[in-house]
């Protein structure tokens, strides 16, 4: 009808309120754990590149042992744990598990881009010339590789948003994400 533009559940309640206030949970979802993972890897794929030797051998091995499970199922296994642990959560704290779910699956293709764009920049003219002076690592990495290495992590990130929110839609689908109460965008699928 005019007044409801997809109709109403077998409850009475309006499908397209639903719709956007799920989808507002799920944008939230997918921000929140595109950010924290994008802050985790690239703080990781840094220290791998610039300082190299040991740091990059533990942080890449690291990074292949995430890549070696499928994303989708290590935060089913997360979010599962953490439901079962604490059954009778409030919705914040199982939205805040769903979101720490997606990051700790999703750092690891920041970690190895920017590791990759670290290499290169590491050893240009303008790095080595800081180094002369006496700047220090920490200041170099903040100051000079940093702005230099934010392009790819942008790019990944716009993809990621997609991702994770996928991903988040798919474990309230199977009942581990957001709390059946929240409408997000999984819970009025399976609804």
């Amino acid at each position: 009808s005019s007044r409801y533009w997809l109709g109403v559940d077998p409850l009475g309640r309006d499908i397209f309120s639903r719709l956007v206030w799920g989808a507002r949970i799920s944008l939230a979802a997918g921000f929140g754990s595109v950010a924290l993972g994008a802050v985790i890897g690239t703080v990781l794929g840094l220290l791998a590149g610039y300082f190299e030797g040991w740091w990059d051998r533990i942080i890449m091995r690291i990074c292949d042992v995430m890549l070696s499970f499928p994303s989708i199922l290590v935060a089913l296994m997360i979010s599962g744990v953490g439901r079962s642990l604490f059954p009778h959560a409030p919705d914040m704290l199982a939205f805040v598990v769903l979101v720490l779910a997606i990051a700790l699956t999703g750092w690891v293709q920041y970690a190895r881009t920017v590791r990759g764009s670290t290499l290169v920049e590491r050893n240009k003219e303008y790095v080595q010339a800081a180094r002369v002076i006496g700047v220090g690592s920490l200041r170099i990495m903040r100051r000079h590789v940093l702005p230099n290495v934010l392009g790819p992590v942008l790019v990944l990130a716009t993809i990621q948003i997609a991702s994770a929110i996928i991903t988040e839609a798919t474990l309230s689908f199977l009942g581990v994400g957001v709390p059946a109460t929240s409408p997000s965008l999984g819970t009025l699928i399976r609804n």
